[in-house]
């Protein structure tokens, strides 16, 4: 395997997310790398519908060279997915190809009525990663786990819903529930004016509840991944949580502001973590 291409998808994840690569930076070769391939694709998918212009290939475009993927050629992700595939025979596809059909509901599906509907979309576009993740972080395959990786991808998402509320309605789409709206007396005119008062307040602190429980859900599995593994699901699970309090600090205004977590915060949150992980180890030594 030419280790420019898997250089490449390291990149990707670089830019795509410091914070992911930061966490998963603790992993051992080749997991490691998986986790960058992994990602990699999943940015190129997202980025086909989200940023289409500057995309490689459409969403329609990438579903076929996958589904072809030992003659798919002329960008460096087709060899990397078929090292990947290589390298993790346990790793199925099908994940992948729920990713892309939840990246394509963004095409036509834009509003959501239900805390149902949404959990059904935050599963095909972050679940997947989840049960994408498993078969590269640990060697078994416990449907425990499967089921706490498909929960915390599902948090993820949910973070990224609250986070990119402005963003997403600049893109025609409302992920926030009409039903957690309605629930809290916050109308779809005060959503589309961005006004922040206590009622929007209500709706992102129900979200956030949400997020925080299916987090929970999601590690409660992680002491049986080896170590690194662990250690890097609860680094990736701790960042991305501490955008939820970045919300707050920033006053819940999330249709003028994104706001992210300082590198000294998470600088911070990675040394309390490696430092319990290092007890750990010493106990199991």
């Amino acid at each position: 395997m030419d280790e420019r291409i898997l250089q490449q998808c390291e990149e990707l994840m670089k830019k795509g997310s410091t914070s992911f690569h930061k966490a998963f930076d603790v992993l051992p070769s080749p997991r490691r790398e998986a986790v960058h391939v992994i990602y990699a694709f999943c940015r190129i998918i997202d980025d086909s519908v989200d940023e289409p212009e500057g995309a490689p290939y459409s969403i329609h475009e990438l579903r076929e060279h996958f589904m072809n993927l030992e003659q798919a050629d002329g960008h460096f992700i087709w060899p990397a997915l078929r090292w990947l595939f290589s390298s993790f025979p346990q790793l199925q596809r099908e994940p992948f190809l729920l990713q892309m059909e939840g990246q394509l509901r963004d095409l036509t599906f834009t509003a959501y009525d239900t805390m149902e509907q949404l959990k059904d979309y935050c599963y095909l576009v972050a679940g997947t990663v989840g049960e994408m993740l498993l078969p590269v972080l640990r060697d078994d395959q416990s449907e425990a786990a499967r089921t706490s990786g498909i929960a915390l991808g599902i948090g993820m998402q949910l973070v990224n819903i609250i986070r990119d509320v402005g963003e997403d309605l600049r893109r025609g789409r409302r992920y926030v529930p009409l039903e957690v709206m309605e629930g809290h007396g916050y109308s779809q005119e005060e959503l589309e004016n961005g006004e922040v008062n206590h009622r929007f307040t209500a709706v992102i602190q129900e979200l956030r509840t949400e997020a925080l429980d299916w987090f929970r859900r999601g590690l409660e599995h992680v002491h049986t991944y080896p170590l690194e593994s662990g250690l890097a699901i609860e680094l990736a699970a701790s960042f991305y949580a501490a955008i939820l309090d970045a919300v707050e600090a920033d006053g819940y205004d999330v249709f003028r502001k994104r706001s992210y977590v300082s590198d000294e915060a998470k600088l911070q949150l990675f040394q309390r973590t490696v430092v319990r992980y290092a007890g750990v180890r010493t106990a199991v030594v």
